[in-house]
């Protein structure tokens, strides 16, 4: 009983991440370029509604919404690692 318990979990959190977009792939559908903006800029966007209304963000989950926060911050144009556009 505890091996099925545990293999319906697993299965469950297995589809439910799988199902979750990923920043990137979010970024890419709202056509927004990460290294457009400066860590800060984005964090910035992300305190704002009406900012997040202009590019379509509002709409997201909450999940995605901090997927893609997650994204944009960490491939920002001043981050380690920038997102050269069309990659």
């Amino acid at each position: 009983m505890k091996l099925a318990l545990i293999t319906l979990f697993s299965l469950i959190l297995l589809s439910i991440s799988a199902y979750a977009a990923s920043g990137k792939d979010l970024a890419k559908s709202l056509k927004l370029d990460p290294s457009s903006k400066a860590i800060k800029q984005w964090e910035k966007v992300f305190e704002k509604p009406d900012k997040m209304a202009s590019m379509g963000i509002d709409k997201l989950s909450a999940g995605d919404q901090s997927a893609l926060k997650g994204y944009l911050t960490s491939h920002a144009a001043d981050s380690d690692h920038p997102e050269a556009a069309g990659l």
